[in-house]
């Protein structure tokens, strides 16, 4: 079978290897110097001043949503705008935070929502916060979006977790908003097994995301940082050790995760090389009238870890995930697909949106992996069954 993913990291073999020195040498596994080193190197790759790593790129989502909560740039009963077509973790902090849901449609060549959707929405709804999903790698007209946020004082942050290492115009996804955040989940484009990050240029984000991810405390701020927190609500360095300054969670990652990190960040830029062949030898399919063509004409480099095939209609769709079952080859539905269809959005969301295009692709859409261990044969297998 062609799965989505062949390995659980790149060189998995020397990556094991190292691994297992690393645990055996080291005495402290909880969060240390190799989780700081890791901030630190990703920062750099990344581009951004400051970056915050999690246990998991959902926590990363949640804590940012608690970050702008709790340093009031965003309050109970506001309206923040979302990809309609996204993950169930960029929504559930919105719903759990009192907040109002605005799922935005998509166009259905890029599969991220353009400027003429934000504006289309935001004379309905005026939200006062924008979660922009850069779904699969791609994006639509991500700085006309950052321009309009800007004019309109509209909080605009970005959810990466699918698109690390993509450019629009030579600029980084994950660079365009006021803080982003990173999946290092196993299937995504760098495994720390599970593991998340949140990037900003923000230094008051940047703390209240360090108070947020350990319990609210001040213990993995600087000595400058715990200082004023402590003389502002007059705490010594005894009860310090154990006072909650805010509203915050245990989204500690481990020392392994941090090692591992750093250690795949080598090796990052080769994967983001090998996916964006990979993905020029798979647009051969969209030859087929069958499928949608997505629009990377404003990408500058493509990063992603799943081909989407979108279908004109249901029935064809269904046709080719038999041919896939023949030809055991992987596939998923496009992550979420239309956040009206789920669930959870269903029981907490009685209000029903109008969202034509993400419907069409929920009802119509898949992808198989994009991943760097594919081979030359197995490309050409995948190329074949849907062309």
């Amino acid at each position: 079978m062609i799965k989505l993913i062949k390995s659980t990291f790149y060189n998995e073999k020397i990556t094991k290897k190292k691994l297992c020195n690393f645990i055996m040498k080291t005495e402290q596994m909880s969060i240390g110097k190799n989780v700081s080193q890791f901030e630190n190197d990703f920062s750099k790759w990344q581009g951004r001043k400051y970056s915050v790593m999690f246990n998991s790129g959902s926590s990363a989502n949640l804590a940012l949503v608690q970050v702008l909560v709790n340093l009031g740039k965003i309050k109970p009963g506001d309206s923040v705008g979302f990809s309609a077509l996204t993950w169930a973790t960029n929504v559930m902090p919105i719903i759990t935070m009192n907040l109002k849901p605005i799922p935005i449609d998509i166009e259905t060549d890029t599969l991220n929502i353009s400027s003429k959707k934000v504006i289309e929405s935001y004379n309905k709804h005026k939200f006062k916060c924008l979660f922009i999903t850069n779904l699969l790698g791609f994006s639509d007209d991500i700085d006309n979006i950052r321009k309009f946020c800007i004019s309109k004082k509209i909080l605009l942050i970005e959810d990466n977790c699918e698109s690390l290492g993509t450019e629009y115009k030579g600029e980084k996804l994950g660079n365009f908003s006021l803080a982003s955040t990173f999946s290092f989940y196993v299937g995504h484009h760098l495994s720390t097994i599970e593991g998340g990050m949140v990037c900003t240029d923000d230094k008051e984000i940047d703390t209240m995301l360090r108070i947020v991810r350990s319990h609210g405390w001040d213990r993995h701020l600087t000595l400058d940082e715990q200082s004023a927190l402590r003389k502002k609500y007059k705490v010594d360095d005894f009860y310090g050790k154990y006072t909650f300054y805010d509203i915050g969670y245990n989204f500690r990652p481990t020392e392994i995760q941090g090692f591992l990190g750093s250690d795949q960040l080598k090796y990052l830029d080769a994967m983001v090389s090998k996916r964006e062949t990979n993905y020029k030898k798979f647009e051969k399919i969209y030859l087929n009238s069958d499928f949608i063509k997505m629009d990377t004409s404003k990408l500058t480099k493509i990063s992603n870890f799943a081909f989407p095939l979108i279908c004109k209609d249901k029935k064809t769709r269904d046709n080719y995930i038999e041919l896939a079952k023949k030809a055991e080859v992987e596939i998923r539905p496009i992550v979420a697909g239309s956040i009206n269809n789920q669930a959870f959005f269903g029981k907490y969301v009685s209000k029903k949106f109008l969202l034509k295009n993400a419907e069409m692709v929920h009802n119509n859409g898949f992808y198989f992996g994009n991943n760097p261990d594919l081979t030359e044969k197995e490309i050409q297998i995948l190329v074949k069954t849907f062309s």
